[in-house]
């Protein structure tokens, strides 16, 4: 959890949750099944990336990447 590979890695998967959730909240508000504008959209996937960073750091014990089976690989 103390390198900078592990925070690379995290940085990445709470970006692309982030993306996820607020295309997903977008989406379905443009099919009319829930009702979610831009600033709810963009607070459901900020809420969505602090959890993934939380998750990372909770599951970090014992390997170098954010996952419980992860281990990131630098180029030598």
């Amino acid at each position: 959890m103390l390198t900078l590979a592990f925070w690379r890695s995290t940085a990445e998967r709470s970006v692309r949750t982030f993306a996820q959730v607020l295309v997903g909240s977008l989406g379905l508000d443009t099919l009319g099944l829930v009702n979610a504008n831009w600033q709810e959209g963009l607070a459901l996937g900020a809420g969505a990336a602090v959890l993934t960073v939380l998750t990372a750091v909770a599951t970090s014990g014992g390997t170098e990447g954010p996952g419980v089976t992860e281990t990131v690989r630098t180029r030598e």
